[in-house]
């Protein structure tokens, strides 16, 4: 059974709440008339996750049928519905804040008041301040405001279930994202049961498993990010309201969410659009006349400004994966003067017609993957293109966006690209960083000793090649597997890429359906999926990879050493806190001991992490 630490003893009080409400309730005898067992459900699920304290699944249930039965026919069927809201989230932590919600605001005056984590911002626990109320509660609630939270707002409650975000900010300290007042904060993820809150403890003496020095330093921390792809937001476009906007809040917010503050755009097509297409198919015109974004704005940008509800600061970027027939001679770019003008007023204009949509577009990357694309590059053409037309035009039109040289993924073709450009001093007055993927992780250093490093493109999953960390006896024509096993897949990979020395890092597809084929009819995984026949949104095991990451690791944050074991990462945020990410690859839990510090003063803690699963540790300063 898993252990969810402090919540339990506030889930015991959401308990005693809905006792009280049914035994002053007009209807204490009677129970649910729904047509499944929810309330069973419901207690099953937090027996699962740890979450039941002197009260047995039995009783649990007892007291939810007793207080739905209590209740006006349209308060129970609200709370039903938000109790089934709660079921489909599938990390625990989520779960009980939702749950917790509901029970708090089960009498249909309002929501409980939520004790938010101090230090974590003063406002209303169910309300967009207290607990990111665009997801209603639903995921949001841990950590919350500082002080009191009133739930039960128009924000945070729904109908008359009342205040289904009123736990925002459940018990007493909240979660350290929030403002917790801990020492130390513990989430692990294993099979079937990921984001699981847990307890380190510090021990007086003993040997460290993995040693941390602070005093050893690596990089800056960006942050990570995903990319906008029309199938997304048309996976998306079945849920209700209220599911899309938790979808968000996974992937967005910082509290109840993965913190994701990087935003990817395709400058037309890419491999995850509806069909393939330009901004600008009007042959020959090299003024841009006909240059338009009416296709986006069907649903790529309502997609981003969704994402820019939770994450207004979110940086966006763009690449081309095609460009505008008329200016290619087959496969290849041409390299005329009047076409290569042409295509650099094709990036301004882009940037330029967002912008009117009040999307900033912070920096463009050339041309997605040259050695692969639809689009192919040479490699003198491409560094031409930028340091000669690409980089005047946009310092003249739009001189706040900057000049990536990216996304290079192709071995040996574009990584050298990406070297002969550090070395180009010219092209280095336009050229600010490198977005690399896939297999250029070998070149990460000498790259960054000029310019930052971002990793562009995490690996989809699911390929009929080989691939480090998967097995390709498990390709699949038909569908991607969104499983554990792409989870471990997607921890290792990220750590060797911030071992490396990247700066930032992106997932692919940051939501896709259950099939995922790409218009090349690939299958690839995603961080979110949606089931359109159950309209059904799952949070995959990668999701939860990527969230122990971009949750605890703080904008310029430093990486920091680690010895004594390669699966470790660790991380020295701008606050003072340590952040230490550890993976077991192994078939049992494994109880590991982290030393904080140098050789001779060190700080032990202690914590188990579960059989193939991660944990995240982060000591306060």
């Amino acid at each position: 059974m898993s252990h969810c630490g402090p919540r339990s003893r506030f889930w015991t009080h959401s308990v005693l709440v809905i006792a009280t409400l049914w035994i002053v309730g007009a209807g204490a005898g009677c129970s649910s008339s729904h047509g499944s067992d929810l309330a069973g459900d419901v207690c099953k699920k937090s027996d699962t996750c740890g979450a039941l304290s002197g009260v047995t699944v039995s009783q649990c249930k007892d007291l939810i049928d007793r207080a739905l039965g209590a209740m006006s026919s349209p308060a129970r069927a609200a709370a039903e519905k938000e109790y089934n809201r709660c079921l489909g989230l599938a990390d625990c932590q989520g779960f009980e804040a939702c749950v917790t919600g509901v029970m708090e605001g089960s009498s249909g005056t309002g929501g409980g008041t939520g004790s938010g984590g101090s230090g974590g911002g003063s406002g209303s626990g169910g309300s967009a301040t207290g607990g990111k109320g665009a997801a209603g509660g639903n995921v949001a609630g841990n950590g919350g405001g500082s002080g009191t939270g009133s739930g039960g707002t128009s924000t945070g409650g729904k109908d008359a279930s009342g205040g289904v975000g009123g736990a925002g900010g459940a018990g007493t300290g909240g979660s350290a994202p929030g403002g917790s007042s801990a020492a130390t904060e513990l989430v692990t993820s294993g099979p079937n049961a990921y984001w699981m809150k847990g307890e380190a403890t510090k021990v007086s003496s003993g040997t460290a498993d993995v040693n941390v020095d602070p005093g050893t330093k690596y990089q800056l921390w960006g942050g990570f990010g995903g990319c906008f792809n029309e199938m997304g937001w048309d996976a998306l476009s079945v849920l209700s309201a209220d599911e899309i906007a938790t979808a968000m809040t996974l992937l967005f917010d910082a509290q109840n969410g993965a913190n994701l503050n990087y935003g990817r755009l395709p400058i037309g097509a890419s491999d995850y659009s509806m069909s393939w297409y330009t901004l600008d198919e009007t042959a020959g015109d090299y003024s841009m006349s006909a240059f338009t974004i009416a296709r986006d704005r069907e649903k790529l940008i309502p997609f981003i400004k969704a994402a820019l509800k939770v994450k207004p600061d979110l940086h966006l970027w763009g690449s081309p994966w095609v460009v505008p027939s008329w200016m290619m001679d087959g496969s290849n770019m041409k390299s005329d003067a009047q076409t290569l003008g042409a295509h650099a007023l094709y990036f301004a204009r882009f940037v330029e017609e967002y912008g009117k949509e009040g999307l900033k577009i912070e920096a463009v990357h050339p041309q997605n993957e040259p050695g692969y694309a639809r689009v192919h590059w040479t490699q003198a053409n491409l560094i031409n293109f930028m340091k000669t037309y690409l980089g005047p035009t946009l310092a003249q039109r739009t001189p706040t966006t900057e000049i990536w040289c990216g996304t290079m993924s192709k071995d040996p073709d574009d990584t050298n690209i990406a070297k002969a450009v550090a070395m180009d001093a010219e092209a280095l007055k336009y050229v600010k960083g490198f977005g690399v993927q896939w297999n250029l992780q070998a070149v990460v250093n000498t790259l960054a000793a000029k310019a930052p490093v971002m990793q562009t493109e995490h690996r989809c999953g699911n390929y009929n090649f080989e691939s480090p960390y998967w097995d390709k006896s498990r390709y699949s024509a038909s569908k991607p597997q969104n499983d554990h096993l792409y989870g471990e897949e997607s921890w290792q990979l990220i750590r060797d890429w911030i071992v490396s020395g990247v700066n930032s890092y992106s997932a692919w597809n940051m939501v896709l359906d259950t099939v995922g084929k790409s218009l090349d009819n690939w299958p690839q995984n995603a961080l979110l999926v949606v089931d359109r026949s159950t309209k059904k949104l799952t949070a995959t095991p990668a999701y939860y990879v990527f969230r122990h990451f971009s949750h605890f690791i703080a904008v310029n944050a430093t990486r920091v050493g680690t010895t004594g074991s390669n699966d470790a990462l660790a991380f020295k945020n701008p606050d003072g806190s340590v952040v230490v990410h550890v993976y077991n690859k192994g078939a049992a839990s494994k109880k590991t001991t982290v030393g904080i510090g140098s050789a001779l003063s060190q700080s032990l803690y202690q914590f188990d992490v579960p059989s193939h699963g991660w944990a995240t540790l982060r000591i306060a300063p």
